[in-house]
């Protein structure tokens, strides 16, 4: 269910084809890093998950930043549309 709902950023279309894309990758990295987070809030102690959150909180950190530099608008976008910063106005 939020698979379909976080894939439903990418219209229909362009999923197909663009499934290595930028976008893509963070979109399944944000669904990845909110299932852990889920996870983690009822086994505190789960060691090796929250060592597994940070590699994928750094893989994402990666590509967001190499969008905001290779596409500033469309980092934008992606951005307000998963809710995951609080963008500031310039």
């Amino acid at each position: 269910m939020v698979k379909s709902s976080l894939i439903s950023v990418i219209s229909q279309d362009e999923k197909e084809e663009k499934r290595g894309s930028v976008e893509f990758q963070i979109v399944n990295f944000t669904k990845k890093i909110r299932r852990l987070s889920s996870h983690l809030e009822l086994h505190r102690k789960d060691y090796l998950s929250q060592r597994g959150l940070r590699k994928i909180l750094g893989k994402r950190q990666r590509l967001l930043s190499y969008l905001a530099n290779k596409n500033r608008v469309g980092y934008k976008e992606l951005i307000t549309q998963l809710d995951i910063r609080k963008s500031k106005i310039h």
